[in-house]
């Protein structure tokens, strides 16, 4: 059973939810840190925003509005395989399983992260992936950002929980300006205020005030929907810019590429085929497989001696003819096009990307070229 209204003119927003909790209880994985605490004695609605989460004993209050911060660009670049050269929404996944997928972890603080509760997903096949996008949705007609949420856990005192869009509104301002999907979780609300600083530089006896811009978001990741529409409806109404910058993340699945491994025939060995996923460096995934590489009889490149260089990108022992997909991997660098000038399909598997760009498709790579 769902009940559905609307939840202030504010927000303009529609809010979602179920009698029953659908997806069970928020997932807590520990990653490199105790989950110590979460608990409140307080059961008001705004009680979550004064409850501290314990990290190794270090408190960290919980706060929806600061200043400063910038929205995500989804002009993105995904590690090995680059940024993207072709339309991500064709990985996009459905919103039941978008849903079944959603989980909350618990990471501590590492040179890439800071420490806090994120939205990650189960993907026991390791073949989806969390992606970040942001869209600007311009408000001034009205109507707020008509979507519909959905409260996949939460009903907890400390706010804590996973909230998803559930449907966008016919008509509404998400439907107009975005490309929102049921299944999205909004994690950050962003828009521009000004405010007067008192101008400390000024050689007037009288203090005068200058106008600031600055960026308002509201942070959303991670709560449940009481919690979600409490934090977007202290987005600030009336502000210098109707745009409203809103960041989703969204659960899809990793570009795969197919690749059929061919041997000499001399080596009697059948052929492989193999699946791997857009960004894995081929002989490392190859390796991990348990595919045979690196030739035996090959001399090596830069010495002459046998054996590998252990994946420098020296000894051209792992070089791979590219039959079929040379357009699934990433450009040669200067060191790999000298070796292999005179070999225009051949690649160093040692410094090769498959799905570069995000791409994915079939490849046919023959092994240990020079004994064919």
């Amino acid at each position: 059973m769902k009940v559905s209204g609307c939840f202030g003119n504010r927000a303009g927003i529609v809010i979602t939810t179920t009698m029953l909790a659908v997806h069970g209880w928020i997932a807590m994985e520990m990653s490199e840190a105790a989950f110590l605490s979460s608990s409140s004695s307080s059961t008001s609605s705004s009680s979550w925003l004064s409850s501290p989460i314990v990290f190794k004993g270090k408190e960290e209050q919980l706060s929806l509005s600061f200043v400063g911060l910038k929205a995500v660009s989804n002009d993105r670049y995904y590690a090995a395989a680059g940024a993207s050269v072709v339309d991500m929404n064709r990985y996009n996944v459905p919103l039941e399983q978008a849903a079944d997928e959603w989980k909350a972890v618990l990471q501590a603080e590492s040179s890439m992260q800071a420490e806090g509760i994120f939205l990650s997903v189960h993907n026991a096949k390791k073949d989806l992936f969390v992606d970040t996008l942001s869209f600007d949705i311009d408000r001034s007609n009205g109507g707020g950002l008509g979507i519909a949420l959905l409260e996949l856990a939460g009903g907890r005192d400390d706010g804590l929980g996973i909230t998803i869009v559930d449907e966008l509104v016919d008509g509404g301002n998400a439907q107009r300006d975005s490309e929102f999907l049921p299944g999205d979780s909004i994690v950050q609300l962003s828009t521009t205020i000004i405010t007067k600083v008192s101008n400390k530089a000024s050689s007037s006896s009288s203090s005068s005030m200058e106008e600031e811009e600055n960026v308002v978001a509201v942070s959303t990741e991670c709560l449940g929907y009481d919690a979600t529409v409490e934090a977007i409806g202290s987005l600030p109404l009336y502000t210098l810019s109707d745009i409203v910058t809103v960041t989703v993340k969204r659960v899809r699945r990793q570009p795969k590429i197919t690749v059929q491994l061919q041997y000499p025939p001399s080596q009697e060995e059948p052929d492989v085929t193999v699946e791997l996923f857009a960004g894995e460096n081929l002989r490392r995934a190859l390796l991990t497989r348990g595919v045979k590489l690196n030739d035996a009889l090959s001399r090596r490149f830069d010495s002459g001696g046998m054996g590998d260089c252990g994946a420098e990108g020296t000894c051209a022992t792992c070089v791979v003819d590219i039959a079929k997909g040379l357009d699934l991997l990433n450009p040669k660098k200067q060191q790999e096009d000298q070796i292999l000038l005179n070999h225009p399909k051949r690649r160093m598997a040692c410094k090769a990307i498959v799905g570069y760009g995000m791409t994915e498709g079939d490849m046919t790579i023959q092994v240990n070229p020079r004994q064919w």
